[in-house]
């Protein structure tokens, strides 16, 4: 039995509770004292009820003490146990030894590394164990400082961290009693530098992924994120690639580095080649200093090129070279530049036709087409475009300081039908115009102001650019490389549409539709 004694700091206190062990004939197992809390704690042999409420009484009517009750552990016993249980928990191996170097204390992980039994540990010297670092050696130096090396027991190597256990003596100098060795495997490592590459997943929450084509997109870019690979997002303008993209990296190892992005078809030639790759000194007409590119501000990082498409040929074959190796020179500058960056890159362009049609490189085509990943347009994920609604409802009116209009029954129905053209772009800025314009507390079809559209005919815009044969082209070719994977030759292709082998394998050339730019 074991009892928490709360008393006063009284000289003799101790020795008359020893007292009234002893006049019932109980040996004492151990007592501590704790000064700062005064508590006392002894630990006897367990006695029937009655004894036990006679000796209670009696221990209470010591002058001096407060209170008492019975405990499980003695703190010394519970703090035995905490500790063999976290050794035994703990996944790596943890040796303790003397300064002879022999072990003292053990857990199961280093036992199963040592491959040993403790019985045949006894007596034995860590040294006879292991190779890499003399431990004997180490703990006679001058100066015994912490390390960690590379050791090697029985053919497998370990990292050790070979930490020195100092204690204090009576004078207060401390002094070296020994050494706690933390043994880590090559399999433990790669799970920690895995995790610590894991990055914050968490950023694909700002994605709204309730369709099935979501929630595979985002499972798929959730595991390219951790690879250093090119990652090509391809879909149509406004279906969130910019924001994809920002989810990968925010969920890479590189998220506490820049993050850059340059739009390839909103600068000149020229000024494009110079944002990305920099320039030296004197390369252009009034500048006397040179400036860093995109690629060099952006070393550790990211490099998201938007509309990767209408980059031109020179700078197309610049990129090549860059995505080899990570080198470049700057403009009308002869030395090389290397970096360390991640390139994504999005397109809302067919690039295997542009490859077919020789606008687009097919050697850069292949490079950056790595790690690929398709957006669905808005139309294609139904089940998204409500949440997508509420959540840019809610922003809006949060923003705007007023509170969260209701989405009607009616209006959610009409949005989940709209083909939406101009995709999640095209819905945000709908609802954003219309919380700004609201005065109700709810949000029907009324508010909304989009380009009419019906079941029959689809939605009519004004702003409608190309001709009728542009658009059937487009059409068909979207079409064929929608069934291409299904039906994987142009016989089987044919049969399936109706028409000539020799139609159909046209038209796959024309449109550049074939196993190398279509995934099957």
């Amino acid at each position: 039995m074991r009892l928490e004694i709360q008393c006063q700091n009284r000289l003799g206190l101790a020795q008359e509770v020893l007292n009234v062990l002893v006049g019932y004939q109980l040996d004492l197992r151990g007592i501590e004292v704790d000064p700062v809390l005064n508590r006392m704690y002894v630990s006897f042999p367990t006695v029937n009820f009655e004894k036990f409420q006679e000796l209670m009484a009696k221990i209470r009517r010591i002058e001096g003490i407060d209170d008492v009750k019975t405990m499980a552990f003695l703190p010394s016993e519970r703090e035995k146990n905490e500790l063999t249980t976290l050794l035994k928990t703990l996944p790596d191996g943890l040796i303790a030894i003397d300064c002879r170097a022999n072990v003292t204390v053990i857990n199961d992980a280093a036992l199963e590394a040592l491959s040993i039994s403790r019985a045949e540990l006894k007596g034995q010297p860590l040294q006879t164990l292991v190779k890499g670092f003399n431990f004997q050696r180490w703990l006679e130096s001058d100066d015994v400082l912490a390390q960690t090396r590379r050791i090697e027991i029985h053919g497998k190597r370990f990292v050790a961290d070979v930490l020195p256990v100092m204690v204090p003596s009576e004078s207060g100098v401390e002094i070296l009693a020994g050494a706690v060795i933390n043994l880590k495997s090559e399999s433990r490592l790669g799970l920690h530098m895995v995790a610590f590459k894991k990055g914050d997943q968490e950023s694909f929450n700002t994605l709204q992924a309730h369709s099935n084509l979501m929630r595979k997109v985002v499972r798929e870019a959730k595991k390219m994120a951790q690879l250093d690979a090119p990652i090509l997002i391809m879909g149509e303008t406004g279906t969130g690639k910019e924001l994809l993209a920002r989810a990968c990296h925010a969920a890479s190892s590189r998220i506490n580095k820049p993050f850059l992005a340059l739009n390839c078809a909103s600068l000149p030639d020229n000024v494009a080649e110079s944002e990305l790759f920099g320039y030296g000194v004197n390369a252009f007409p009034g500048t006397t200093d040179a400036k860093k590119g995109i690629f060099e501000q952006a070393n550790g990082g990211t490099v998201f090129l938007d509309e990767v498409g209408e980059m031109s040929a020179q700078l197309q074959i610049k990129l090549i070279r860059f995505l080899q190796d990570g080198s470049f020179r700057r403009v009308a500058d002869e030395n090389e530049v290397k970096v360390d960056v991640r390139v994504i890159c999005t397109t809302k362009k067919d690039l295997p036709a542009m490859v077919q049609e020789g606008k687009f490189r097919e050697d850069l085509y292949y490079r950056l087409n790595v790690l690929s990943l398709t957006l669905p347009p808005l139309r294609d994920r139904k089940q998204d475009v409500v949440p997508l609604a509420e959540f840019f409802i809610a922003r809006f009116a949060a923003r705007l300081g007023r509170k969260v209009p209701h989405l009607t029954s009616s209006c959610a129905q009409f949005l989940q039908s709209y083909p939406w053209p101009g995709n999640v772009r095209q819905l945000e800025n709908a609802l954003y115009r219309a919380i700004t314009l609201l005065d109700d507390v709810e949000l029907d079809i009324e508010h909304l102001q989009l380009p009419s559209y019906n079941n029959d005919f689809g939605y009519l815009e004004q702003d409608f650019d190309g001709t009728l044969d542009e658009a059937v082209k487009q059409f068909e070719a979207n079409l064929l490389r929608k069934l291409f994977p299904a039906y994987p030759s142009s016989r089987q292709l044919a049969k399936k549409l109706g028409l000539s082998h020799t139609a159909v394998a046209n038209k796959l050339r024309d449109y550049g539709i074939n196993r190398k730019s279509v995934k099957i």
